[in-house]
């Protein structure tokens, strides 16, 4: 059976509303995922304030995004609203995508505040069939010692990838922290970390690299590649 479902954000960010529509439709593989696979069309394309692209499939499938983008004194507020249809398990749906959706703008404003403009290799990352234990999410956060680690707390973390051939200490500023998600910012990188194992799935990451934002697409896809591997394994080596 199908839901209709809307999930509202409201918040301020420190930028331009060009910056933020510029983060929100050619940048978002720095801050969440690539979207520009996606068949949508732009139903509302009023620059740099308004943007509405919705994507429609059989049966009144529909999933829309709205942006409502408002100047201030203190950078821009953010409007958005996720609409659509959900089918099966709904209500685990909705939960997951409402959680996320706190998640990925706080994502966004630390993209827009620390590394706005800068290329980035993109990873997505899924933990092996032991991150989907009920406990898995905790069981990463306590692996990484960061149990009692608070938002804005810097710690030395060893982390895989970056470019490096062997994990690593990098300085890391934990940005985010709840249940369900972390955020981990280093100074040429974020890494997101979902706690997907509570919405049916399993633990996962993101990495968000622009130590190469000014070398060639090539290198950057080969170090996204890279990181995916590193990373891929050292979950596997967490999670055994």
């Amino acid at each position: 059976m199908n839901h209709e479902f809307t999930i509202v954000h409201d918040g301020v960010l420190r930028a331009t509303p060009e910056q933020i529509w510029k983060a929100v439709t050619d940048d978002t593989a720095a801050w969440m995922f690539p979207t520009d696979q996606w068949p949508a069309v732009r139903t509302v394309d009023e620059y740099p304030t308004h943007l509405v692209s919705r994507m429609e499939g059989p049966n009144g499938w529909y999933n829309q995004l709205e942006h409502v983008i408002t100047p201030g004194p203190d950078g821009a507020e953010l409007h958005y609203v996720h609409s659509g249809v959900m089918t099966d398990n709904w209500e685990q749906q909705y939960d997951g995508a409402s959680k996320h959706t706190v998640f990925y703008h706080h994502t966004l404003g630390q993209y827009l505040e620390h590394f706005f403009g800068r290329a980035v290799a993109f990873s997505d990352v899924r933990g092996p069939d032991a991150a989907a234990e009920p406990d898995a999410f905790k069981r990463f956060v306590a692996e990484l010692g960061l149990d009692g680690a608070i938002e804005g707390e810097k710690r030395d973390l060893e982390l895989p990838g970056l470019g490096a051939l062997a994990p690593t200490l990098v300085e890391t500023t934990v940005d985010f922290r709840n249940e369900n998600f972390l955020g981990l910012r280093t100074p040429d990188a974020m890494i997101r970390v979902f706690g997907r194992n509570a919405f049916g799935d399993r633990v996962g990451l993101t990495v968000h690299d622009f130590s190469l934002d000014t070398a060639s697409a090539d290198e950057r896809a080969a170090r996204a590649e890279a990181n995916t591997s590193a990373f891929t394994e050292w979950l596997a080596e967490l999670y055994a």
